[in-house]
């Protein structure tokens, strides 16, 4: 190879490097997902969809399901309250159930009372966003002030310190996975949930809890909204359902 030669692909090398440092997302991929467990149930009555999505995100420590078969875990997000937390607590607190409740900027700052009660009595509190927004819409550092501005005034405001993100709108990215790992947050979404949010319209209260017995698996989230009446009525039920059937909760 002549010296010309040599240098020319040298040269060649040195920019594509340059290239790879200056564009180092280039390979990222950002495309927006909306989240949903699917309809189709494995033998063990997992969905597959759930199942799905922890095969390939568990490496940002992002889940649908949890690895304990034996147990489902319940869940509230609480944009904003309706008047039934408190019984959700006294319920919770009556079958001896821990929960994990997903809160946004807006409910952290407005229901003190009611977040303070849910640290007192042993729940989990989990980062919901400041303002609930679609994180993979927004640019990098929005994302990380969405997450980290709720972060701080919780830790700050409640001596709380929060692990767990769930996606507002249960949209996501790779990209945006990828975020809220590197922010020392593991990633919750669900693998049930049912169209319980709706205040004007809410579900036959009979037939909202056999969709929850019926849909029991073991690793089960199970994403509930505080501000439905019917879920306020029936989680006692649901709760002792679960456990005759065999599961922890």
């Amino acid at each position: 190879m002549t010296n010309g030669r040599i240098k020319r692909t040298a040269a060649a090398i040195l920019t594509f490097v340059m290239l790879l440092q200056a564009a180092p997302n280039v390979m990222a991929d950002n495309t927006v997902v909306g989240y949903g467990q699917g309809t189709s149930v494995d033998s063990e009555n997992c969905p597959c969809d759930a199942v799905s999505f922890n095969d390939r995100y568990r490496e940002y420590n992002a889940y649908a399901m949890t690895p304990d078969n034996r147990r489902i875990i319940i869940t509230f997000d609480q944009g904003y309250e309706n008047g039934y937390t408190a019984d959700i607590l006294d319920t919770l607190k009556e079958k001896n159930v821990r929960a994990i409740f997903f809160l946004t900027g807006d409910y952290a700052k407005k229901e003190s009372a009611l977040v303070k009660r849910m640290i007192d009595e042993g729940h989990v509190l989990g980062n919901h966003g400041m303002t609930h927004a679609s994180l993979p819409k927004l640019n990098c550092e929005e994302a990380k002030q969405e997450i980290m501005t709720l972060h701080d005034y919780v830790l700050d405001e409640y001596g709380y310190e929060m692990q767990y993100f769930r996606f507002p709108c249960g949209e996501y990215s790779e990209d945006s996975l990828a975020l809220v790992s590197e922010a020392g947050y593991k990633t919750l979404f669900w693998s049930y949930a049912y169209v319980d949010w709706q205040t004007d319209s809410q579900p036959d209260p009979v037939s909202a809890l056999e969709g929850l017995k019926n849909s029991a698996h073991g690793g089960e989230i199970l994403l509930l909204h505080s501000v439905s009446k019917t879920n306020a009525q029936i989680l006692g039920s649901a709760i002792d359902a679960f456990r005759s059937a065999g599961f922890i909760v």
